[in-house]
């Protein structure tokens, strides 16, 4: 019989798939304990979880569920705009910002072209470039740090899209505004700049990027709801965009691609800056006191600026089996060439607490 990697499409061979952070039912089952002895710093989730009032609005939104969405999402795309101080035509909504990342595949990658980003990148962009016959361009980052210049020297008569996670993950660097500005000044205008701001809303003083899309320049601006508003589970997220841009992905999107549910939660917990805040101060504090405790127990980190810190625990994937028989999941970076490190969200200061403790029990000799 025909093998079925005879029918498939060659590039996705030796694709190595997205591993997502281990579920806290699947590490409860094996331990044989309750979920709720789990402590899962491994996702970058918001260890307060939703608003209420997101969950309030989704309950609502469950008694028309059996209705199609709104297709268009005029509600969500109407706040985000006004809240941006842009116009909906500015907004595409995604199943995930990842989504919208698919759509810049579908609209703009061919086989044979360029996808420039930097080392330790979030993976996902060379996964989808791959999918679509595209080579990904890996630009080294000395120090952990993203290297704009070194990106430019990348571009080739084939790029299509450069790919700028600010902050990135898993390392948690952040690119100044000066760097972006330089860059910005000299990237040919024929290729798409896609900066990634999942963690937009843990900065302090964020860089603005939305300044391009303003000025009718071939940026898209990616942010999610899944982090500070805490709808990791619901999958939604959004791209900002010029509005010709955002008319050719639309082109790519599938109808109701943005559920329901999603939509109403998203349109809630955009509007509790009061839940954003306490997350934020939630997670600048614990991202404070991982980082001193790191510090004490001399294992080297990467000072980051988001709701994660990056730590060389000298073997990741020992330590992460360590740390799940102590009932802690993080995230080990084998797939990021960075087998000795691992990636470690900030929680409640409970499971911080719990974590600094299994570590040191794991790892003695600290």
């Amino acid at each position: 019989m025909t093998s079925i990697w005879q029918l498939a499409n060659a590039q996705l061979r030796d694709l190595n798939v997205y591993e997502p952070g281990k579920p806290i039912e699947e590490t409860a089952r094996e331990l044989g304990v309750e979920p709720g002895a789990i402590v899962k710093l491994a996702s970058n989730e918001n260890p307060l979880g939703p608003s209420a009032k997101a969950i309030q609005a989704m309950r609502v939104a469950l008694e028309n569920a059996h209705l199609y969405p709104d297709g268009g999402g005029f509600y969500l795309r109407k706040a985000v705009a006004a809240k941006l101080g842009l116009a909906p035509e500015n907004i595409i909504l995604g199943n995930g910002s990842n989504e919208v990342i698919e759509f810049l595949g579908h609209a703009f990658l061919n086989p044979g072209g360029d996808v420039v980003t930097s080392q330790y990148a979030f993976i996902v962009y060379k996964l989808l470039a791959t999918c679509f016959g595209t080579r990904t361009i890996e630009v080294p980052s000395p120090d952990y740090q993203q290297d704009l210049d070194g990106m430019l020297h990348a571009i080739t008569p084939k790029t299509r899209l450069i790919f700028v996670p600010n902050p990135n993950n898993p390392t948690g660097t952040l690119i100044s505004q000066r760097k972006i500005d330089s860059f910005m000044s000299r990237v040919p205008e024929n290729i798409i700049v896609v900066f990634d701001e999942a963690y937009f809303e843990f900065l302090d003083d964020p860089p603005d990027t939305l300044r391009y899309v303003r000025e009718g320049r071939h940026v898209v601006v990616l942010r999610t709801f899944s982090k500070i508003h805490g709808l990791a589970g619901l999958r939604i997220g959004y791209g900002v965009a010029p509005p010709d841009l955002v008319e050719v992905l639309h082109k790519t999107r599938q109808p109701f691609n943005v559920n329901s549910i999603a939509h109403a939660g998203a349109l809630a917990a955009l509007n509790d800056e009061a839940h954003q805040r306490e997350t934020k101060r939630v997670v600048d504090q614990g991202r404070a006191y991982l980082q001193e405790k790191f510090a004490e127990m001399k294992i080297q980190f990467v000072a980051g600026v988001a709701n994660f810190v990056m730590v060389n625990v000298g073997d990741g994937p020992a330590v992460f089996e360590e740390l799940l028989k102590r009932k802690i999941i993080v995230r080990q970076l084998n797939g990021y060439g960075l087998p000795e490190w691992v990636r470690i969200s900030v929680g409640t200061m409970e499971g911080n607490e719990k974590c600094i403790a299994a570590l040191r029990d794991a790892k003695p000799d600290q």
